[in-house]
């Protein structure tokens, strides 16, 4: 009898073991102490550098802040905003900015993977080459197509003069009609190695049936690209815009550093407006800018609510 009742205590104990070990590997069953040891440390720095900025930012949005001293203006700084010129320039520039550049982005890292992925010379090369780019720094990039699109000696004027093409010879970053297109492409240049690598996993995951049935039916390259591969790969074609989109209407260093939103505000966009009414400009009120990007935040998560709701694929594909 002794021995039943110490064997089941010795049960009784193993099972209680595993139990406790259960719920420390399972993060459903896990305490509120542990929860906390493991969260706490990442809620604090997102609390400090992320959710207090963002409200500390829409709170200021209703005062006029000079140095220390805060007036309450209610919407005052709203209403102005409204009559704006040049914020509403800026954000016609920024709109075109993530909507057109993100197709060119996306298009363009497309045609890189299917070039490397239809096997041309030297692959392993250019598969490093083109996507060297996106590890430079953005202030590397800005002075290296500054240097690029300068008049007198730039390579781009240069190649157009050596080639009897000078009249298209520009200044590329002094024109108010061409530096925003310019600066696109500079952007472009610089992402384009990120989406070509993103496209030629998921070209390299589709199903080899599919592909080889299109090849067996002497399916041409446009053919198959049209009806075969983008329609498959729209989930990721899709999640690439949307990132392109997201990153585009946020966009501040590379213009900053090449322009500075000029000429004449050509490539000003909001977050280069946001800085300079801030800091640069000598307004010494910290309100308005705080109305622009409180604004600005809001038009961003309304964009991305429409952007998944419309572009986003209904019905899984599956493969």
């Amino acid at each position: 009898m002794p021995d039943a009742i110490s064997l089941r205590t010795a049960a009784k104990s193993g099972e209680a073991k595993a139990s406790s070990r259960a719920t420390l590997a399972d993060p459903r069953r896990a305490t509120r102490l542990v929860l906390a040891i493991f969260l706490g440390p990442a809620l604090l720095v997102y609390c400090g550098l992320t959710a207090y900025p963002a409200f500390r930012t829409i709170f200021d949005s209703f005062f006029t802040i000079e140095g220390m001293d805060a007036t309450f203006v209610g919407f005052a700084n709203y209403r102005e905003l409204m009559g704006d010129e040049t914020f509403w320039v800026a954000v016609r520039n920024t709109f075109i900015w993530s909507f057109v550049a993100p197709v060119i982005d996306v298009a363009t890292g497309l045609l890189l993977a299917l070039a490397l992925y239809a096997g041309v010379p030297f692959a392993r090369f250019l598969r490093v080459a083109w996507f060297t780019p996106v590890l430079l720094s953005y202030v590397v990039v800005a002075i290296l197509w500054m240097w690029i699109y300068n008049y007198d000696w730039g390579v781009l004027n240069v190649m157009l003069r050596a080639v009897g093409l000078g009249d298209l010879a520009s200044s590329w970053l002094g024109d108010p009609n061409l530096a925003l297109a310019a600066v696109i492409v500079t952007h472009a240049w610089k992402w384009a190695g990120f989406n070509m690598v993103v496209c030629l996993a998921a070209i390299h995951s589709l199903p080899k049936e599919v592909l080889e049935a299109s090849d067996l039916d002497n399916c041409g390259w446009g053919a198959k690209l049209r009806y075969i591969i983008i329609p498959m790969l729209r989930p990721t074609l899709l999640s690439l815009y949307i990132l392109s989109f997201i990153g585009k209407m946020k966009v501040f260093d590379l213009v900053w550093i090449m322009t500075q939103g000029g000429p004449l505000w050509a490539t000003e966009t909001v977050s280069t407006y946001v800085y300079k009414r801030a800091f640069n400009w000598n307004t010494f009120d910290l309100g308005y800018p705080s109305a622009i990007a409180t604004v600005w935040f809001l038009v961003v998560c309304a964009a991305v609510i429409i952007l998944n709701r419309v572009l986003g694929s209904r019905e899984r594909l599956e493969y």
